[in-house]
Formats: structure tokens, C-alpha cells, sequence
């Protein structure tokens, strides 16, 4: 490994999240006078938060809306299409859920370099399993032939993305306001790089490898693994959500921008991150060959914590009870001090401030 200043960092690879939060932020400001717009409901929640809140009438209705970033370079280089579609229903309702809300609707949108029908049909088997899986229905959606602007790999380029319409369970948005000193930060298992990191991902593997190629820390090919869905916390989150003994404070999507994202909830607090999991499977591949830090793989990737619950003491047994009920490996991963929204974590032995 290289000493610090040394290996790739997301930047290197075209990826600047400092430069991309500002820019939001710009649009943020920008887009918040439409708040006043409205001919119909009330916007709760704008720019900010995992998702948008509008009330109309005696609902509360979340929206947001995501693409599978670079993930689709790596499907177009295996020439395989039929699981892309979970990841794209997997990033807009993993981040719906985090104000709790019950996803109810999804559209998509699919920009393609030239007419293709057969890759529309795989694309779509994707959707639909990701719709399964998150108990809600896909009502419509758009697909635009682009050559001038979609590129990639040969007669199967696209690009995919969605959004996604959620109800508030029972009205009450969970929205991290009520995160405070003594909760216990629950990491949920994710299934792999999920769909974010890609092309700091790619930058580093497929310089050395083909997607056909076997490496040390993987066990399946790297291709396979590049490829592998984003799970999806929709039925765990929302029965935890509804059973009336549990309490919940915050929920977090691991995506972009790794555990720095649990800010976003609450600034009046400080997020102690002390028991992340080590780097192992393609995490370890991609620190390896790329010889990167530590610290900028926890700012980049999800580590293998790809959900975040944050709760009383009181209830994170009951919460880890019902992520084991579908098969999914949940534990205490940190800790909720004063603070003014710092996250940091033990890397390497040390606290590191992400």
C-alpha cells in the first residue's frame, strides 16, 4: 500500500465529490423557489434529504429519482442486461425509504444509442424483478434514441434511470431530526459495490483485468462481480417502519459519497463509526491493485454496509431480528455522540474523520 498522498483516488478517476455537493447545493438553492409554485400540495421537504416530500391532501407523498451510473459500461461489456434493472429500482427506492415511505410507483427512462429491442426486453426483466422485490409497480416510463449522445460499448450503449413515487407510513417522515446522543448506528449488509464507485472501480480493475479474468480476493470473475444486483432493503425497512415497539431515528442508503452521507440526517450531532468491516472481497481487490488509502476507500465505497439504521438501544435488537428474518446480516457499527455533524470512523486501528 502506499503511503499517504500515494494510490488512485476517486477524484484521479474523474469523480470530485467535494465538486459535485457544491454544484448541488448551487442547484439546491436554485430550484427551491418552485417550492412556492405549486398549484396543488405543499412541499415538506426539498433539496437535502434522500428524498423529496410533498403533501397533498392527507398524504405525504416522497419522490426521487437515480441512474445506475457506470454500472451500464460493465453490463455492456459482459453482454448481459437482464439484472442492470434491479440496480436501477434498487437506487431510487433504497434512498424513498430513508424518510419512510413506502414505495407505490416507478417509471424509468432508457437512452439508447440505436433501436434495440432485444436489450429493451433483458432491461425490463431487471425492472420487474426489482418492482418484485420492492412490492411496488413500474406505471410507465420513457425510451429515447440518442446517437449523438449516448457512447459506450458497440450496438448495446445505454444509459438507464428512474424515479420513484413513495407514501410517508402513517404521515410521519423520518427524517434524522430526532437522532441523539446514545443511539446505536446499525450497519445492514450490502450484496457488493452496489451501484456507486464504478468508475473509480473500473479505473483500477479492468486496467488489469478482463471481465472474464479471475483475481485473489474474488470468487467469482471479475466481471461477475462488477455485476452483482443491488440489494434491495425495501420489506425489512418497512416492516421495522410499521411495528409500533420499534423506534427509529435515521435511515441511510450507502451510495455515493460512502458513510459521509449519514451528515445529511442530522448536523447537531456526530456520527462515531468504530466497528466497519474490514476490507474483503472486491473491496480488498480494488484497495489492492489500486493501492489505495484506507480512508478513501470508506469515503467512496460502501465497505459492505450498504443500509444504515440508526435507533435507541432499546430497539436494535428487535431491528436486527427482522433484517434476519429475509436473510440479511445486520449489526451495531458505531454510535451517535455531540457533535456538529461529523462523521468518523476507526480505520486501520485509528480514528479518521471521513
Amino acid at each position: 500500500m502506499k503511503k499517504k498522498g500515494g494510490g488512485v483516488t476517486y477524484r484521479d478517476a474523474g469523480v470530485d465529490v467535494g465538486k459535485i455537493r457544491t454544484a448541488q447545493k448551487s442547484i439546491g438553492e436554485i430550484i427551491s423557489a418552485t417550492h412556492r409554485m405549486a398549484a396543488a400540495g405543499k412541499v415538506v421537504s426539498g433539496f437535502g434529504h434522500y428524498a423529496g416530500l410533498i403533501k397533498l391532501g392527507r398524504e405525504l407523498l416522497a419522490l426521487h429519482s437515480d441512474g445506475v451510473g457506470t454500472k451500464v459500461l460493465v453490463a455492456q461489456l459482459m453482454n448481459k442486461f437482464d439484472t442492470i434493472g434491479i440496480d436501477c429500482v434498487a437506487m431510487n427506492v433504497n434512498d424513498v425509504i430513508c424518510v419512510g415511505a413506502q414505495p407505490v410507483g416507478f417509471i424509468d427512462y432508457v437512452a439508447l444509442r440505436q433501436p434495440n429491442e432485444e436489450l429493451l426486453q433483458e432491461i425490463a426483466k431487471g425492472l420487474v424483478e426489482g418492482a418484485r422485490q420492492s412490492q411496488m409497480a413500474i406505471v410507465g416510463g420513457e425510451t429515447a434514441i440518442l446517437p449523438d449522445v449516448i457512447t459506450g460499448e458497440g450496438e448495446n450503449a445505454f444509459d438507464l434511470a428512474g424515479m420513484v413515487m413513495g407514501v410517508v407510513v402513517k404521515g410521519k417522515p423520518i427524517l434524522g431530526s430526532a437522532i441523539k446522543p446514545g443511539d446505536v448506528i446499525l450497519g445492514v449488509e450490502s450484496s457488493g459495490l452496489h451501484s456507486n464507485g464504478y468508475t473509480l472501480a473500473r479505473k483500477v480493475l479492468l486496467s488489469k483485468y478482463s471481465v472474464d479474468d479471475n483475481a485473489e480476493h474474488l470468487v467469482q470473475t471479475v466481471g461477475e462481480e462488477l455485476l452483482i444486483p443491488t440489494k434491495i432493503y425495501v420489506r425489512p425497512v418497512m416492516e421495522i417502519i410499521k411495528k409500533k415497539k420499534i423506534k427509529v431515528h435515521g435511515l441511510a442508503n450507502i451510495t455515493g459519497g460512502s458513510f459521509t452521507k449519514l451528515s445529511r440526517l442530522n448536523v447537531r450531532v456526530r456520527y462515531d463509526l468504530d466497528d466497519l468491516p474490514a476490507p474483503t472481497g472486491i473491496f480488498r481487490q480494488i484497495q489492492v491493485d489500486g493501492e489505495i488509502e484506507s480512508r478513501e476507500m470508506y469515503r467512496t465505497f460502501n465497505m459492505g454496509v450498504g443500509f444504515c439504521v440508526i435507533a435507541p438501544k432499546a430497539s436494535t435488537d428487535d431491528i436486527i431480528s427482522v433484517f434476519a428474518k429475509y436473510k440479511m446480516h445486520c449489526r451495531a457499527i458505531g454510535r451517535i455522540e455531540k457533535g456538529s455533524g461529523e462523521v468518523a470512523a476507526k480505520i486501520d486501528g485509528r480514528k479518521e474523520a471521513l
